[in-house]
């Protein structure tokens, strides 16, 4: 008896071990992918690292700025909290300016060096949560490609005073899979608020974000596939 027990017990391993590989490769190919995506935005967006101030709004959020050039402040997180007058509230990105001039100074290529770390951070982060809520692999890994270097990008990152674009958009992508987190797992209060508090990063890096709910709304369609029941009204004319 014991002998069969073993003999039986083998094919459950022996099958066992091909999901088991299976695994291992795809997270190395998910790897692979990251690391490809590292390349490809820095291989455009590098050369950036020796570009300069450029003078429209670079003057009025940095190189002019005398608030932010003293760097992480007291006043200066005051002063962020409270500022908008050049036409948006986002204490969090004035926040980033702030450290990059305590990080920094006035060199213009270590504020650039921020803007393509956010950047890269965002591919990152789309890649993953496409792939966690597809389950597609190399369909996620393409268009985490194409929105690396797609060409409406290049102002987001190249440009300093962009730089609330490209941190929002790292807000965005963890809110993203913080919502795919909530959805997926038991209802959980913690994990709602960390939806919740992630959004409202992202609205303090800028304000467009407010649009994010109605993302979230297009994710429970398709494909979180939480409205598979919903039956869109018919509307009559005549």
């Amino acid at each position: 008896m014991n002998q069969k027990s073993k003999t039986k017990a083998r094919p459950g391993k022996a099958a066992a071990m091909p999901s088991d590989t299976v695994r291992l490769n795809e997270r190395w190919t998910v790897l692979g992918v990251c690391i490809f995506l590292t390349a490809i935005v820095w291989v455009v967006f590098g050369q950036t690292l020796h570009h300069v101030f450029v003078n429209f709004d670079d003057d009025h959020y940095i190189y002019e700025n005398p608030v932010v050039q003293k760097g992480l402040t007291l006043e200066g997180f005051r002063w962020a909290l409270t500022y908008g007058e050049i036409g948006h509230w986002h204490p969090l990105t004035w926040l980033t300016h702030m450290l990059d001039c305590q990080l920094y100074g006035l060199n213009a290529g270590g504020h650039h060096f921020t803007n393509v770390l956010l950047h890269t951070a965002a591919v990152i982060l789309f890649f993953l949560v496409l792939r966690r809520m597809t389950g597609l692999l190399w369909r996620s890994a393409f268009v985490a490609a194409l929105f690396a270097i797609h060409p409406l990008r290049v102002e987001s990152v190249a440009w300093i005073a962009e730089r609330k674009d490209v941190l929002s958009a790292v807000f965005f992508m963890l809110t993203l899979g913080a919502y795919v987190s909530y959805v997926r797992q038991p209802p959980s209060k913690i994990r709602y608020g960390v939806v919740v508090l992630l959004h409202a990063l992202g609205l303090l890096s800028k304000n467009m974000l407010v649009t994010l709910p109605f993302v979230l709304l297009l994710l429970d369609y398709w494909p979180l596939n939480r409205l598979s029941g919903f039956t869109p009204p018919k509307f009559c004319f005549g």
